[in-house]
């Protein structure tokens, strides 16, 4: 028998044996009564039992306390609180509709605090509610996750405009972005300055950088879970936005009104290339070029009985460059294509009033592609073609059990399997011209298969009323090539009560990661290829350590202080030399293995309630690595080390009709590798001489952007005219640096800063209906 069935099995015995006891359950879903959408992370308190608990991912709660009356207490950020009185006589199954409208402010809870941050046992974790996100001011109009998320302590961001995230001294390998609980491998649009997700089809957002709980494996630095919405259970809704290069639609309602069942639709694509088309023709005889991406979100949620619901939702985004051009006897065509697609499908079963499973299986895509052509116009048997093109697939299947046998425990089990298939690389040709042989020529690393299988068990133990423990294991498989590796990562957070709205707390996670990113240093294009573990290179491995303290001012601000430590081995990098376009050889020989370290310390403020709302992060850190063959075995700094980094958005609320937004950042110049010698040999070649890697630093960065909305109520719509500027007071900061001369005479040799994005205004329409 499986051994996830046995273990199943012996839960189900402990449900039945325990029910024999004076106890009674209270269990339930929680949902928004306005959309039917479910509420993950609900707080549910038996107040004068002075217990509680928090609904899981699907908005199910349940609390098993002795048989006598209670008063039971719900509450979600942004809702009015849900209060009831009865009598636990008997087991009771209650679904909750919560409304939206009024704040915490107006409950008092007598002996227990509200879930806020000093009450948590998970730390280094942040919660960005959407509706904040889309308050920020937008890059060139568009809502962008991965921005705001680049606005938290720990977190850099890449290259200037840019969405990616590093994250406590990792790599962008390093961070598990799931979407639906499907790992996206590419999240960045039109080469890097957008996000793939698009903020109308999302429900929630979290970033976990540390104490990571045994659920989360396969990255060693981050979790980003994003979750889509479930779609409207109650009427038709639509809600969109006409931008400077892009536009977008949403759609969300009941298959069939009355049925707790729904669906969602999403789109978005940019119109850069129609807009371009009759500038570009005018300018240029028989040439066809554009640039566009789109996004499309869908989702089904279908409730089949009492206790089971089944979800479908799927992900397809694509970024498409093109280029074609008319001769008189040839016609040449270019193209470069990247883009991901996911697929999953869900199955909850409520066993019993304790016991919930969910049953996920899903598919991940990420390619990218570019190719060149030459096509005769007046023999279809002369041509040339040159491609290149890389890529990665997953099928995975997993199993999750959430048991809750009484309030001091809240016990996760699961188990899984994943089937990868890895393409790294490779270039093809062909050729045929007439009085020559023809040409069909593959070169490639190795594609390959892989498998990885991964269990874990993890319980959030009240210990007393004071102290809290979220204590768990997480062991993985990975085989590839007839080897197979494995790993046991123990993980354990506390948090300790100092007083009603002060605590401490720590935590230990050790990470495994089976697979690695061959990534060009330089900007711009994603050519970075996913390569599996393997008998030279070696899983990645990460030990994290972190202590805090948590206070909640007036239970409005959130304040959070944290210090931590990782040590990484395994990292790699591209050799000396190296190159993503040299697909001859194997890999493993073009990559250096070697050590990383990060330390620092975070500080983070949040204000939550009132007509003013905002956050600020600061950040010091060192982050360092050594290889072997790498300037010459010394440690130096990671390229997105930074030793400051202060951060600050705000939110203000002038009336119902007008609100303002504003963030500023400001961050330690960004290491960067420079020549210190030039000479010339007796060939007459030019040679740059190199000392330290990353020992030079650009320019400090800092930039402050703002925005204003202005909203009106309509009859059947809801308007807002959104304004934006990127870059307020038009900082200079640097992009890349390169070695010119100067304009003038002597024409000696000078490093010269580009600068990218200048003072940028915008404008976004968006409608509800």
């Amino acid at each position: 028998m499986p051994k996830h069935f046995s273990l199943l099995i012996i839960i189900i015995s402990l449900d039945v044996l325990q029910a024999f006891a004076q106890k009674h359950t209270l269990s339930g879903y929680i949902s928004d009564t306005k959309t039917g959408e479910r509420l993950r992370g609900a707080s549910v308190y038996l107040t004068d039992r002075n217990v509680g608990t928090t609904s899981n991912n699907f908005g199910f709660y349940s609390i098993t306390v002795s048989a006598d009356s209670a008063s039971l207490l719900i509450t979600y950020a942004g809702f009015k609180p849900f209060e009831k009185r009865l009598l636990l006589n008997k087991d009771y199954t209650i679904d909750v509709e919560m409304e939206p409208g009024a704040s915490l402010e107006e409950v008092v809870v007598k002996g227990l605090q509200k879930p806020t941050i000093q009450l948590r046992t998970q730390m280094s974790s942040v919660d960005l509610p959407i509706e904040t996100i889309k308050s920020l001011p937008k890059f060139l109009g568009e809502t962008d996750i991965i921005k705001a998320i680049q606005l938290l302590p720990g977190v850099q961001a890449g290259n200037e405009g840019q969405s990616g995230i590093y994250v406590r001294g990792g790599g962008p390998d390093q961070n598990l972005i799931l979407l639906d609980g499907v790992p996206v491998y590419n999240v960045t649009h039109l080469f890097g300055f957008f996000s793939v997700f698009n903020a109308d089809a999302v429900k929630s957002v979290e970033l976990v950088k540390g104490g990571f709980p045994a659920r989360y494996g396969g990255r060693l630095s981050s979790v980003l879970d994003i979750q889509m919405k479930e779609g409207n259970k109650n009427e038709l809704h639509g809600e969109g936005g006409i931008g400077i290069i892009a536009s977008r639609l949403t759609l969300e309602g009941p298959f069939k009104k009355g049925k707790e069942s729904s669906f969602i639709i999403s789109g978005r694509r940019t119109y850069i290339d129609l807009l371009a088309r009759p500038l570009i023709k005018k300018q240029t005889e028989g040439v066809k070029t554009g640039y566009y991406f789109y996004d499309f979100n869908a989702k089904a949620n279908l409730k089949v009985s009492e206790k089971d619901h089944v979800y479908f939702s799927g992900y397809f985004g694509n970024d498409r460059f093109y280029a074609k051009e008319k001769l008189s006897d040839v016609t040449t065509n270019a193209g470069l294509l990247w883009g991901n697609v996911t697929a999953v499908t869900r199955w909850n079963h409520l066993f019993s009033k304790k016991l919930f499973g969910n049953l996920t299986a899903h598919y991940s895509r990420y390619k990218f592609d570019v190719n060149t052509e030459e096509q005769s116009r007046t023999n279809n048997n002369e041509f040339y073609k040159l491609r290149y093109f890389s890529g990665i697939e997953d099928v995975s299947a997993h199993y999750d059990i959430d048991y809750l046998p009484n309030p001091n425990h809240f016990i996760k089990i699961g188990t899984g399997i994943t089937f990868h298939r890895y393409k790294p690389g490779a270039i093809q040709a062909k050729e045929s011209y007439p009085g020559a042989s023809p040409v069909d020529t593959l070169l490639k690393y190795q594609f390959t298969n892989a498998k990885e299988t991964d269990t874990y068990i993890e319980d959030d133990i009240r210990l007393s009323s004071k102290l809290k423990s979220n204590l768990g294991l997480h062991f993985t498989t990975f085989t590839v090539n007839n080897k197979t590796f494995t790993s046991l990562q123990p993980r354990l957070a506390l948090r300790y009560l100092l007083n009603n709205d002060l605590s401490i707390k720590a935590s230990y996670a050790q990470m495994n990661q089976y697979i690695h990113l061959l990534t060009n240093s330089g900007i711009g294009l994603p050519t970075d290829l996913w390569v599996p573990v393997t008998k030279k290179v070696l899983p990645q491995q990460a030990q994290q350590v972190a202590t805090g303290v948590a206070y909640n001012l007036k239970n409005n601000y959130e304040i959070s202080v944290e210090g931590y430590y990782k040590k990484m081995n395994n990292v790699i990098e591209y050799a000396e030399g190296a190159s993503y376009l040299d697909v001859t050889g194997n890999w493993e020989d073009k990559v250096e293995m070697g050590k990383a370290w990060s330390y620092g310390a975070e500080l983070f403020l949040q204000r939550k309630k009132g007509k003013t709302t905002g956050m600020m992060g600061y950040t010091l850190s060192w982050t360092n690595r050594q290889f072997e063959n790498l300037n010459f075995g010394n440690k130096f700094p990671y390229r997105y080390d930074r030793r400051h980094d202060l951060k600050a958005a705000i939110v203000h609320k002038l009336s119902k009709r007008v609100e303002l937004s504003a963030d500023w950042v400001f961050g330690t110049g960004q290491a960067i590798t420079l020549p210190t010698e030039k000479y010339v040999d007796n060939n007459g070649n030019e040679i740059l001489v190199y000392k330290e890697r990353n020992g030079f630093r650009m320019s400090s960065y800092h930039r402050m952007d703002i925005a204003a909305s202005f909203t009106k109520v309509k009859k059947k719509h809801t308007r807002t005219w959104i304004w934006s500027i990127y870059n307020v007071y038009n900082r200079r900061n640097p992009f890349y640096i390169y070695l010119g001369t100067k304009d003038v005479a002597p024409f000696n040799p000078v490093f010269k800063q580009v600068s990218l994005f200048p003072f940028l205004p915008s404008f976004t329409y968006q409608f509800k209906f």
